[in-house]
Order: C-alpha cells, then structure tokens, then sequence
C-alpha cells in the first residue's frame, strides 16, 4: 500500500469517527507502529494507554496528518467531509512574565489586525462564549503566565472547542493537576462532549481516570495489544502484554465503581475505617477488596 492512504466513507461504517487498518510506521531504523488496527467509536471517548515509547503520539500524529505511514486510516463524519480537529497538547511551554492575558493569548490565534491594535469586540464575545462552556470566564482578563495547570488546561481546552472540532485529541488532559482538577476536567470535557458531539481522543497512562471516564480503550505496544469498553478489557494477560509483567497491576474486574474515600480531616473517619475493615472482613470469602484503609502489604488481590 502506498503511504498516507486516508479515504473518506461515511456510509460503510457510520458508527466509528477513525477505523486503522494494518497502520505500519517507520521513524529511522525504529519500528514504531506495526500492523494496527483498531477504530474508534463516534461521538464517545476513546483512550489511548501504553508505556512511554509505546507510539501513542506516534498515531495521534498519523491521524492528525503530520507523518507518513502504510496502511489505511479511514475517517467518518456526520456531514461526510474530511472532519476538523482539535488538539490539547500535554503542557505548553511560554515564557510567563510576558504581559499577556487569557484573552490575548485566544485572539492571537483569531483576529488579523495585531492585537496593539485593539480587541476585536466580535471575537471577544465569540471567546467568551467557549471560556463559558469550560466554566472559567473570571479568567478572560488574568494574566496568561500566572494560571495554574488546571487553568491553563482549561484555556487549552477552549482554544481547541474554538476549531470546532469533529475529533477532539488530548494528550495527557490529567497531567499536572491534582486528583480533583482531574476529576473536573473529565467531567467538564463530559459534559462539553455530550453537547457539541465531537469524538474524544484522548493519551493516559491513569489506568484508573480511563477506567472511570473512557467509553473505549486501545491498549497499544508498538501494536494493539485490545481494545473495547475499558472494564472489559483492561484485563491481567492484556496489561501484561502493554505494559509488561513486572507491574504486577491489580484486578481491573474488581475495582468498584463509584466509590469515594474520605480525607484525613474527615470527621466520620473513624466510623468509615470501621465500615471498610467490616467490609474486609467480608471479602475475604470471595476474594476481592475495596477497602482503602487495609494494612501496608496485605494483598487482597485476587
């Protein structure tokens, strides 16, 4: 097959955004993706996880057109044109102390005339709208250097939803935000997803965010080692062979869903230790544990 082979066909398969069909990709001497083929669904959120080196970038970047590949990667859209992306990188590197805000940086990508110029008030109400959707219009008028990673993100993220995106592509959209940003970030990508209809792709190596946020999950080595709804496939053997066998990652099947812990501060935090040491006691019979609270070493595993 010739390189870079993409076609359009929005009639075959109208339920998948991308579909990969024996995608081979040569950088050098270095075989970076051998014979994938995998798809991904349309209108969900599909995860791309596997070991630094593994190609994971690598195919976001045959998807977004950006390096030569063999094989077919076929795209499927509502209005069967070749579809729009947006891309949220992992982190962006900037040199903080330039004088510049939210809305500067957003209408440096926008307007024509330079913004010593003025402010387009047309583009301003239009940013404004997006930075509305990823809940953080406060920051419009702060200054872009002095953002957290969770805010900065969330800029991303508008600046992004401004291309009107058919496929969404996030690297790593969790990296460099606590627990809770990354909770919110899911939930606000969600939320934004679900009313704008893009496909979400997005790059993770927390297991445990893909487990509870992904819709569809693609477990790639260099090749696909499975894929499909995240609970069924996150399985020991296919871990194994993504990650290798010394990680020794617990039983996907057993993680409970929907299960909070409280904080230290809490002030029931005895009275929950004491529930998850009964609920301990309980699963010792069937072999599973989700107690948070058990001692340092004591496996509970299956």
């Amino acid at each position: 097959m010739s390189p870079n082979t993409k076609e359009l066909n929005s009639k075959e398969s109208p339920a998948n955004a991308i579909e990969f069909e024996h995608v081979d990709l040569t950088l050098g001497e270095n075989h970076i993706l051998q014979d994938v083929c995998a798809h991904v669904p349309q209108g969900l959120s599909t995860a791309i996880v596997g070991p630094n080196g593994a190609g994971k970038t690598t195919l976001t970047m045959a998807i977004l057109g950006l390096v030569k590949y063999y094989g077919i990667i076929r795209f499927s859209s509502i209005s069967g044109e070749k579809p729009r992306f947006g891309f949220v990188p992992q982190r962006l590197v900037f040199d903080r102390d330039i004088p510049m805000t939210v809305m500067d940086y957003l209408l440096s990508g926008l307007q024509r005339r330079p913004l010593f110029f003025g402010q387009s008030p047309k583009w301003v109400k239009h940013i404004m709208a997006y930075l509305d959707e990823v809940e953080c219009t406060k920051l419009a008028d702060h200054a872009f250097g002095a953002l957290s990673g969770g805010e900065i993100q969330r800029v991303l993220l508008a600046q992004a939803l401004l291309q009107e995106p058919d496929i969404l592509i996030l690297d790593e959209p969790t990296s460099g935000v606590d627990f809770k940003g990354g909770q919110i970030c899911c939930e606000l990508l969600r939320k934004v997803r679900e009313k704008r209809g893009f496909t979400q792709i997005m790059i993770s190596h927390d297991l445990a965010t893909v487990t509870a946020h992904a819709d569809h999950v693609i477990c790639l080595n260099h090749t696909v080692c499975g894929e499909g709804k995240p609970r069924e496939t996150l399985s020991h053997n296919v871990l194994a062979k993504t990650f290798g066998l010394h990680l020794g990652l617990p039983d996907i099947h057993g993680i409970p869903q929907n299960v909070q812990e409280c904080t230290e501060n809490c002030p029931l935090i005895e009275e929950h230790k004491h529930l998850h040491d009964h609920c301990n006691h309980l699963h010792q019979h069937c072999g599973h544990s989700h107690c948070k609270f058990a001692e340092e070493g004591e496996n509970h595993a299956e």
